[in-house]
C-alpha cells in the first residue's frame, strides 16, 4: 500500500512533536500541513491532547497510582508513563524519572542498550535503557497517530521521517533507528534537525524564500533547545537558473540549552533561601527549577514585568510556614541568562575547559563552558580552515534561529549583536535574521516537508554525508618485539558523498581476513574535506582530526580459518543512507560487505 502522508517526527531532548502532509497535495504548506495533537496524561485520571509531548518517561511503582488512573484512549492501565505528567510528577520523584534519553543515546561512555536509566536510581526501581526510553516516546507518538488515523492510514504504512541532531555520529543514528524499530516503525528516514528547520522555513516562505537569500549567501542555523546547542552552515548556489541549497558544515553535539538556564536561576534563588536559613532537599530543588522555568518565560514574554514570583511546596515540620516564596528579577535574568549564556566575546575566543578532578561521577558529558556564543565562535573559526577561507572565520550572511530558547527576543538579539560585531570587525556586512521561523514546531514541520520534497516536490538541500569516513588498515611491516603495527585510515567516503553513488578505491589490493572473528575499525572527520576516495592517513590513532567510530565485529565467511584473501575495495552510499564497504576478490570469486549507517535508512 502506498503512503498517503509524509509524517515528520521531532524526537526532541525535552519535547517531541508530529507534523504531517498529504502526499497527494500540490503544496506542502499552509492548510495542507498539520500538527498532530498528542493525547497524554496531565494528572491522575486526566488526559489531554497537546501539540508538544514532553520527552520524559516516568517509571511508576506498581501500587503508586490507582488502576486506570494513568489510562489513555489506547491503553487503560500503564506503569510506564510518557509526556506531561511524566515531566511534572517526575520532578517530584526524580529517582523514577527518565530525562534527556536522546542525550544518553549519543553518550559513548555508557552501554546505551543497557538498563541504566534513571541514572543512579535505587535498586528497587526497574531501569530501562536509553534506547528503550526513546522507543517509549516514539511508541506513544505512534499510538496517538493510530488513534486518530489508524483505520485509514496506519502509521507504519506512511513516509516516516525522524529527526536527529546533525552532530549525531553513526552509532547514535543507528541506536535511534533501533529505538524506532522497537516502537513499531518499520521504515524510517533520519533527517538532521538544522536541515529540518530550513525545510520548515522554506515551507513557510513558499516561493518568497528567494527574496531573502540569493546565490552566494551563507546561512547559519543556530539551534538551541532544552538540552542541546547545534550549529550548521549552508550555502545558496545556482544551477540551471534555479537557486540551490547545499550543506557546508555541522558542529559538535553540545549538551547545553534551556534546561541549564532554568537551573542557573534555581541556584540563584536557592542561595537566597540558604541565606534565610532555609535548606531545600532534592525534591524541592527540582520543583524550584520548574518554577524558575515558568518565571523565565513570564519575564521574557512581558518586557514590562520587572520580577516574577516562584513558590516551592514545603517539606516537613522544620520548614515553618509551609510553602517557600521567592522571586526572579529582570536584572537576574539579564545577568544570568543573557550575559551568562550569551556573553559578548571575540570570534577568536574558545570555550573554557576546566581542569577535571581525578575522580568524577559518570554522567552525561555536559558542556563545561556555558557560553553559547563562545561555542559559536569556535565553530565558525574551525570551519574557516576546513572550508579553506582566508577570512579567519566562516562569515554567514543570514541566520535562521531554531529551538524554544529563542522565543526570548533578548537572547536572539544578543546572538545577532555578537555575530554582527565579529562581522563588522572583519569588514563584512551584517548577517540578517530570516523571518517566519516556528521555534517550537519547526523541526517536525520541516521533517514532514522533507518527506513531501522527497516524493518529488519543492527544493531539496544537497548534502550527502556530513563527514568524511575512513576504514582502518593495518600497516604491513616486519615483526618487532613489543611493537604493534600502526593502523592507517583509508578514505572510503569523502565529505558530501551523495546517496545513490559509489566509488572504487584506486587500484591497490588489501588482505581481508575471513573465516574467523575479526574487528574492523572505522573513523570519521568533520574537517577533512579535501580527502578523496583512496586517500590514506598514515597513523589513524595519532590524527587529531579523526574521530573513531564504534567498530564492526564480525566473522566473514571463508574456507579456511584466518585465511587472508586479496581484495579490491569499493564504497557506496546507498539510497537508504548506509555506507557500504565492498571487498571484491580478484576475478569475482567472492564478495564481502561491511555496512555502516552514516545518515539515514529506510
Amino acid at each position: 500500500m502506498s503512503a498517503r502522508y509524509a509524517i515528520g517526527i521531532d524526537l526532541g531532548t525535552t519535547h517531541s512533536a508530529v507534523s504531517y502532509i498529504a502526499l497527494d497535495s500540490k503544496e506542502g504548506r499552509g492548510p495542507n500541513q498539520a500538527v498532530l495533537p498528542v493525547t497524554q496524561v496531565i494528572a491522575p485520571g486526566t488526559a489531554e491532547a497537546k501539540q508538544l509531548l514532553p520527552s520524559f518517561v516516568y517509571l511508576a511503582a506498581e501500587t503508586e497510582f490507582p488502576k486506570d488512573a494513568m489510562g489513555l484512549p489506547w491503553k487503560t492501565d500503564q506503569h510506564i508513563i510518557v509526556g506531561e505528567f511524566a515531566r511534572t510528577h517526575g520532578a517530584k520523584v526524580p529517582t523514577r524519572q527518565v530525562a534527556s534519553a536522546k542525550s544518553w543515546l549519543c553518550h559513548p561512555g555508557v552501554d546505551r542498550r543497557a538498563k541504566v536509566l534513571p541514572w543512579q536510581a535505587p535498586a528497587d526501581v526497574t531501569k530501562i535503557s536509553p534506547v528503550e526510553a526513546s522507543a517509549r516516546v516514539l511508541e506513544h507518538l505512534r499510538s496517538a497517530w493510530n488513534k486518530e488515523f489508524g483505520k485509514k492510514a496506519p502509521l507504519d504504512e506512511q513516509e516516516l521521517i525522524v529527526t536527529v541532531p546533525a552532530s549525531f555520529d553513526a552509532s547514535a543514528k543507528e541506536l535511534t533507528l533501533e529505538a524506532a524499530t522497537q516502537a513499531g516503525f518499520p521504515r524510517v528516514t533520519l533527517l538532521e534537525e538544522p536541515q529540518a528547520a530550513v525545510y520548515a522555513w522554506l515551507e513557510a516562505m513558499g516561493t518568497n524564500w528567494r527574496t531573502h537569500l540569493e546565490a552566494g549567501s551563507v546561512l547559519l542555523v543556530v539551534d538551541v533547545g532544552g538540552g542541546t546547542s547545534d550549529f550548521s552552515l549552508l550555502r545558496v548556489g545556482q544551477q540551471g537558473g534555479e537557486l540551490t541549497l547545499e550543506r557546508l558544515a555541522v558542529g559538535d553535539h553540545i549538551l547545553l540549552g534551556g534546561d541549564n538556564m532554568d537551573l542557573a536561576l534555581a541556584f540563584a534563588v536557592n542561595e537566597r533561601f540558604k541565606t534565610a536559613g532555609k535548606t531545600l532537599d532534592t525534591w524541592q530543588l527540582a520543583a524550584l527549577t520548574q518554577a524558575c522555568r515558568v518565571a523565565k518565560e513570564q519575564l521574557f514574554s512581558d518586557p514590562k514585568l520587572e520580577k516574577a514570583a516562584v513558590t516551592v511546596p514545603g517539606r516537613g515540620s522544620s520548614l515553618i510556614g509551609g510553602t517557600l516564596k521567592g522571586e526572579v528579577t529582570r536584572t537576574e535574568l539579564t545577568a544570568l541568562l543573557t550575559d551568562g549564556f550569551f556573553p559578548k566575546c571575540a570570534v577568536i575566543d574558545v570555550p573554557a575547559s576546566a581542569r577535571r578532578s581525578g575522580l568524577t561521577q559518570v554522567a552525561l558529558p555536559y558542556a563545561q563552558d556555558a557560553g553559547i556564543t563562545r561555542h559559536l565562535a569556535s565553530f565558525l573559526s574551525r570551519q574557516a580552515g576546513s572550508l579553506q577561507l582566508s577570512t579567519g572565520f566562516a562569515q554567514p550572511t543570514a541566520v535562521l534561529f531554531n529551538g524554544g530558547v529563542f522565543k526570548a527576543e533578548p537572547l536572539k538579539n544578543r546572538v545577532l549583536e555578537v555575530l554582527n560585531g565579529w562581522l563588522s570587525t572583519a569588514g563584512a556586512k551584517p548577517a540578517k535574521e530570516l523571518p517566519g521561523a516556528d521555534l517550537d514546531l519547526a523541526v517536525a514541520r520541516g521533517a514532514a516537508a522533507y518527506g513531501w520534497v522527497k516524493n518529488g516536490h519543492g527544493i531539496r538541500i544537497r548534502g550527502g554525508t556530513a563527514r568524511s569516513y575512513y576504514v582502518g588498515v593495518e600497516a604491513a611491516m616486519l615483526a618487532v618485539p613489543g611493537y604493534v603495527p600502526p593502523v592507517k585510515a583509508l578514505c572510503v567516503a569523502p565529505f558530501g558523498m551523495e546517496e545513490g553513488t559509489q566509488a572504487d578505491v584506486p587500484p591497490q589490493e588489501f588482505g581481508l581476513v575471513v573465516g574467523e572473528p575479526t574487528r574492523f575499525r572505522f573513523f570519521s572527520s568533520s574537517t577533512r574535506r579535501d580527502d578523496l576516495v583512496g586517500s590514506m592517513i598514515e597513523n589513524a590513532d595519532s590524527a587529531k582530526d579523526l574521530e573513531e567510530l564504534p567498530p564492526i565485529e564480525t566473522s566473514l565467511a571463508g574456507n579456511q580459518l584466518g585465511q587472508l584473501v586479496p581484495v579490491n575495495l569499493q564504497a557506496a552510499v546507498t539510497e537508504l543512507g548506509a555506507l557500504e564497504v565492498r571487498c571484491l576478490e580478484r576475478g569475482g570469486k567472492g564478495q564481502w560487505k561491511l555496512e555502516l549507517n552514516v545518515r539515514e535508512r529506510e
